[in-house]
């Protein structure tokens, strides 16, 4: 198909169209697992590779980091291939990098598997919305989104449960093995039903100087707060370099896309109301959202005992809310206010995370479920009316640009988030082990009198009475540290709402707009 113009083929009926939802959404369903099973693997990963659990973190942030910077090039991968065509050669892509993530011998190969991945990644959400919309009739486009967001909110309830039990039971290459036959099967079915309904091509230029200057700045930055903590931050010469490199990168990237006639990144969507607030919005949301689903398992498993699986189904509950009511949302969102919904969707995440904040050491696991299982409400109301926000107003050439762009800083904000978070983390920590340490000296009667209890208690030395001290007082740190990490997230979430009424959205829009998350 080499012209510009071509009609839109026929909406799918029937078996076809049974098949071809499922295919597509096995698609979305591979992608969105894959940013959730390895959270409760990491602490296995980094054990059996030989490096800590920081470095294991990285498994994550560099796969966001790739496949933000992977997103805004969906569109012209898709003038120039096709829809059909990229979206079988991104499944097939993302088959072979999980095999070669299950393989990998070391972290390096890993990490580098992982990039791939990430990359390849990047067109399966925006095309998978694109070619199911295709695929209905114009009058059930909220059923096609809603039976996408359904699949897509399947990912956190089977990611961490799946990813705990696979890892506990088998290995942890698994969890990337097991992509294998579900892209086989959908890259087959779909290129099947669809290779005859492929969009048109055309030969566009791209911004060379735009894509690399954005791949720099990303890697660099990416990697500064990966190795921050590691290398003492900027009293390292390492990280005083990349730091350089991120800052005149991005300024040279900004620069550049301004002037540039056909940008990979249209930085002047900014300059609409509703894009900037509801951008910066749901990108802050959802730095905040997904770090906290990557420290959450690692302290339950670090620090409670927690095994991978038992990790997973603490955390399994998160979808259980947003797959019931993703039906619901389709029907409600048309007829509300989008900044009424991201409100209380807002102040719903920062109830959950006030809840954690308040866990202790001794936390059962019901107190533990709570929150997550009430998490999925507020995830319920969270993308398509924030997406809607972003898209409203927007002229219909201008929104594939828009939704490019908007889910590239939101993912990239994911990759940036975690690394954040996890040092935050690790500081508080130390601070609150350093605080608790001063009360804990020989000098103290409390301090005394614990050490003496518990050698009696214990019945051993006062050595092994020393050494249990010193490891509750260890996850007592890292609690109060943590507990710091989820109130600061649950004032985040407070903090960003008068951003969304800021904008002002235009009623009409949502089908658009949930096409882009």
């Amino acid at each position: 198909m080499n012209s510009s113009t071509q009609l839109a083929p026929p909406p799918l009926t029937g078996g076809k169209l049974v098949l071809a939802t499922l295919a597509v959404a096995l698609a979305t369903f591979m992608n969105v697992l894959d940013s959730s099973i390895a959270n409760v693997a990491i602490p296995t990963i980094s054990g059996n590779l030989g490096v800590s659990v920081d470095e294991g973190t990285w498994v994550i942030t560099l796969f966001s980091a790739a496949n933000a910077v992977a997103i805004p090039l969906t569109g012209w991968l898709t003038q120039r291939l096709g829809q059909i065509r990229l979206f079988v050669a991104a499944i097939l892509l993302f088959v072979f990098s999980s095999w070669l993530c299950g393989v990998a011998p070391n972290l390096i190969v890993l990490l580098a598997a992982r990039v791939l991945q990430g990359a390849v990644a990047g067109p399966l959400i925006p095309l998978s919305q694109a070619i199911l919309l295709g695929s209905y009739p114009k009058e059930k486009s909220s059923t096609a989104l809603s039976l996408w967001a359904m699949t897509a909110t399947v990912g956190p309830i089977a990611g961490p449960a799946l990813g705990g039990w696979i890892t506990d039971s088998y290995s942890w290459s698994w969890i990337f093995y097991i992509n294998i036959p579900v892209g086989l099967f959908a890259a087959g079915v779909t290129w099947i039903i669809y290779r005859d309904r492929d969009s048109a091509t055309r030969k566009l230029p791209i911004d060379k100087v735009g894509l690399l200057s954005l791949i720099v700045w990303v890697a660099s930055l990416q990697i500064m707060l990966d190795k921050g903590k590691d290398l003492d931050w900027f009293n390292s010469p390492v990280i005083c370099t990349l730091t350089a490199i991120a800052a005149i990168s991005f300024f040279f990237f900004l620069i550049w896309e301004f002037t540039e006639k056909n940008p990979i990144v249209d930085l002047r969507l900014f300059a609409q109301r509703n894009f900037r607030g509801g951008t910066i919005a749901i990108s802050i949301a959802y730095a905040v959202f997904f770090s906290n689903l990557v420290v959450l398992p690692q302290w339950i498993q670090g620090y409670l005992g927690y095994r991978s699986v038992d990790a997973g189904l603490v955390t399994a509950p998160l979808g259980i809310f947003a797959v019931l009511l993703a039906p619901v949302m389709a029907k409600i969102i048309p007829k509300s206010d989008a900044r009424v919904l991201a409100t209380l969707a807002f102040l719903g995440f920062a109830g959950v995370f006030f809840m954690r904040s308040r866990y202790t050491t001794d936390v059962d696991q019901w107190t533990l479920i709570l929150p997550t299982l009430l998490q999925g409400i507020p995830m319920a109301l969270f993308f398509t009316p924030l997406t809607a926000i972003i898209l409203s107003g927007l002229s219909p050439d201008r929104i594939p640009a828009a939704a490019g762009l908007s889910n590239f800083v939101r993912v990239f904000a994911g990759g940036v988030g975690t690394s954040l978070i996890t040092t935050g983390w690790n500081d508080r920590t130390i601070l609150h082990h350093a605080q608790l340490a001063e009360q804990s000296g020989v000098n103290n009667p409390s301090y005394t009198n614990a050490i003496a209890t518990l050698h009696t208690t214990l019945g051993g030395s006062t050595e092994q009475a020393v050494v249990f001290f010193e490891h509750s007082l260890n996850m007592q740190a890292a609690m109060l540290g943590l507990n710091d990490i989820f109130w600061l997230s649950s004032m985040s979430f407070i903090a960003i709402i008068p951003l969304i009424w800021m904008t002002k959205p235009h009623k009409g829009e949502v089908g658009a707009a949930a096409g882009a998350h």
